[in-house]
């Protein structure tokens, strides 16, 4: 499992006020972005139009893992906070840890998809405290360090605790978008808005502790992945442990349909000025683009969410250009696109 630092928990446990719950909201923002990026590389691999379940379901995490960013920045600006996207300390290293994660813990990179991905790396992003097991499988996780789950728990116990019945925040900066339920992303005005939206967060990522279901009916994050790592759907099932099997359709996956991503891509290892160094260059340029426009969305224009969809469409086609190119000087290989983040002249802006 993705190991968090038991010191955030405890920063969590020993604040007196809002203002020192920011940095630690500031955390699960760029913990939330920071699993984008890898899902994505993933995604971007798998050819047009091949392994379409396998894509399907990543694409699925992917529009969940920004809705609970989007979420993670409302309850900062709820609370009276500033959420901080357009720095280069937002963005992690790949490979690495993931932000509040334990340094010798699991390192996460950008690669292409494969079962081994989807197991070593996804699955242990999103494991619960107490994953369900389902056929007597299971990964054998250690107890020994704190989840997600567990953190933001402990946020929403504290805001309970200590915030007013309503937030202070400047309910102006509220994002909500046609591109989200709106019983999902909603403005969060009060203490009750802000326990609510946790709960969304948290059971989407690992289901209840007697359900892989999150609110809405849908499987959590990590029990979609299993799927994907099994090959088969997870189903109800009355005469299983859990009430659920992985009895049903098989999820097909032919690592043919994968391009060759040479893993953790740097724009560096590409000839300078060369048509893929160009590439790759247009891929941080639009990255830079998102980062900048997600920054305004959750500082005053919030409004301004619809408007990246379309450098999200941008980003989109220039990865997948990438991930068919193939690598110079590395035979057998394609370009996996790199996520760095670059500073951009406004002049230049996509």
């Amino acid at each position: 499992m993705l190991k968090i630092d038991s010191k955030f928990i405890q920063k969590v446990q020993q604040s007196e006020a809002l203002e020192e719950l920011y940095p630690l909201l500031q955390n699960a923002i760029e913990l939330e972005h920071s699993t984008i990026p890898p899902y994505l590389t993933a995604m971007f691999s798998i050819k047009p139009g091949k392994n379409l379940v396998d894509r399907r379901i990543i694409h699925s995490i992917v529009i969940e893992e920004m809705m609970h960013m989007t979420i993670a920045a409302n309850i900062l600006n709820a609370l009276g906070g500033q959420p901080y996207i357009n720095n280069s300390d937002f963005v992690p290293e790949y490979p690495g840890p993931l932000p509040m994660g334990i340094g010798n813990g699991l390192i996460v990179g950008l690669e292409k998809y494969s079962k081994a991905c989807v197991k070593n790396v996804f699955m242990e992003i999103e494991e619960p405290e107490n994953p369900l097991v389902f056929k007597s499988y299971s990964l054998g996780a250690t107890q020994d360090f704190s989840t997600i789950g567990q953190f933001y728990l402990a946020l929403q116990k504290k805001i309970e605790e200590i915030a007013p019945l309503e937030l202070p925040g400047d309910k102006s900066k509220q994002v909500t978008s046609s591109f989200f339920d709106p019983a999902l992303l909603f403005p969060i005005y009060t203490r009750h808005d802000a326990v609510n939206a946790i709960n969304i967060i948290v059971e989407q990522g690992e289901g209840t502790s007697i359900s892989p279901l999150d609110q809405d009916g849908e499987l959590a994050h990590y029990y979609r992945f299993e799927e994907l790592f099994k090959g088969k759907k997870l189903i109800k099932d009355d005469n299983a442990p859990n009430g659920f099997s992985f009895t049903g359709p098989d999820i097909p996956f032919n690592p043919d349909e994968v391009y060759p991503l040479f893993p953790n891509t740097k724009i560096d290892m590409l000839p300078k000025g060369s048509e893929e160094w160009n590439r790759m260059n247009q891929f941080n340029t639009s990255y830079f683009s998102l980062l900048q426009g997600l920054h305004k969305t959750f500082n005053g224009d919030p409004a301004g969410l619809d408007n990246t969809i379309g450098i999200m469409y941008d980003l989109k086609l220039t990865a997948e250009k990438l991930c068919a190119t193939p690598f110079p000087n590395k035979e057998g290989y394609t370009i996996g696109p790199s996520f760095e983040y670059i500073t951009v002249p406004s002049s230049v802006l996509v």
